[in-house]
């Protein structure tokens, strides 16, 4: 059957598939990127001039220097929301999804973002730091104070999102023009935020340091996003399947249910209330029950004795009057 050896061909596809490995350049970025990311929480917990440069720019008040822009990055910054980006790119994955007749970029889109949430979450809770536009203590780094802030969530989304579009480009060309794009992309998101005075300098270098870090590290989950896709696709083959054979075997008959009556104005008949027996369920009236008595309790058909009169029988008196003459009799 057609259905069973597609089911096959999807069993036995994650074992010719070939994990993409991390290259010596992306293991090299990782780890440079792994450092820049515990040197920048170092200098924010110390204190460091990391954070008198984070005061620095917020008494600046970028949105209060160009104003003349404000409207537009308003709407710029949307770009890192997780909500909107997510929704455009798994729509646009998903219709390669369709294409490609796999569904590899929707669970490689699905695993970074998984990803990203739980890294990001952790550190923002973690560390609790508030806002520019909450803090208390000017040159304080603001943290354990119930925010949730470092690192910037849009910077690190923007940079995850638009990234994994490259990440799954068909060729190198297309790969290389979509990096600097996202790059580009993510840089935006992450000034903007600064320049709004929703997030630290601080914040947003490491939201870019956490979203390279996620984006990198995909590689090393493409085994458990082909297991996932292989376990997707059999369950969806067994499914036809199964389908298939229950259109192939005719369905049985639905037996009428058994009435225990009919109305005398419609049918005048009442029927049988025994199930599985011929009757009203068929379709077929029955005669009212009427008491059922032995052969020979019955009443004869003929009466009993001679059919002929008795021999004593009187016999009929002549009519009176004068005799009924016809035509050929004489006078």
């Amino acid at each position: 059957m057609r259905t069973e050896d597609k089911l096959a061909e999807a069993e036995e596809r994650p074992r010719d598939r070939v994990p993409l490995r991390m290259s010596r350049t992306r293991a090299w970025l990782f780890g440079t990127t792994v450092v820049a990311y515990v040197t920048i929480v170092v200098a924010v917990v110390t204190s460091s001039k990391l954070v008198t440069l984070d005061w620095q720019v917020m008494m600046f008040r970028p949105y209060k220097q160009w104003p003349q822009i404000h409207a537009f990055l308003d709407y710029f910054v949307v770009l890192g929301q997780r909500g909107p980006t997510a929704v455009i790119v798994a729509a646009w994955l998903g219709w390669r999804s369709w294409r490609q007749r796999t569904l590899r970029p929707l669970l490689a889109l699905g695993a970074s973002l998984l990803l990203l949430n739980i890294t990001v979450g952790a550190v923002k809770v973690g560390f609790g730091r508030l806002g520019p536009h909450y803090a208390t203590t000017v040159g304080s780094p603001e943290l354990f104070a119930g925010g949730d802030i470092f690192p910037s969530g849009h910077t690190a989304n923007a940079v995850v999102t638009w990234g994994v579009l490259a990440y799954l480009a068909g060729t190198p060309v297309i790969r290389r023009v979509a990096s600097v794009i996202a790059a580009l992309l993510a840089l935006g998101v992450g000034f903007t935020t600064i320049y709004l005075g929703t997030h630290w300098v601080s914040d947003v270098l490491l939201g870019w340091a956490a979203g390279l870090l996620v984006l990198l590290s995909l590689p090393w989950f493409e085994p458990a996003i082909a297991m996932a896709e292989a376990y997707v696709r059999s369950a969806w083959m067994r499914w036809r399947l199964a389908s298939a054979r229950r259109r192939a075997i005719p369905a049985a008959p639905a037996r009428q249910p058994v009435r225990e009556s009919v109305s005398a104005a419609t049918a005048g008949f009442t029927g049988r209330t025994t199930t599985g027996t011929t009757g009203i369920a068929a379709g077929i009236p029955h005669h009212p029950a009427r008491p059922h008595t032995a052969r020979h309790e019955r009443t004869p058909v003929t009466p009993v004795g001679s059919r002929r009169p008795p021999a004593d029988r009187p016999s009929r008196p002549a009519p009176l009057g004068p005799p009924v003459r016809g035509r050929g009799a004489t006078s």
